[in-house]
């Protein structure tokens, strides 16, 4: 009976199974709002959003309200 002398490390046993995960296309999800393609449970980088929320761009919608550095301060 054939039984390995020592244990398989994780990158030789990986470097093995290596062209299994290159065979394989990445999964892709569309978001039901704008239509565009991603990956799942990955934040939309066209858009910015992830779960329905914005999450990357948020400058550019905070661009009408003044930073807090700007406004006046109260004695």
């Amino acid at each position: 009976m054939a039984v390995p002398k020592r244990r398989v490390s994780h990158g030789r046993k990986k470097l093995r199974n290596q062209h299994i995960r290159k065979m394989s296309v990445p999964a892709m999800s569309v978001d039901r709002q704008t239509k565009s393609v991603h990956r799942p449970h990955q934040v939309d980088l066209r858009t910015g959003l992830y779960n329905g929320k914005q999450v990357l761009f948020k400058d550019d919608e905070a661009a009408g309200e003044q930073p807090a550095a700007d406004k006046p301060a109260d004695k």
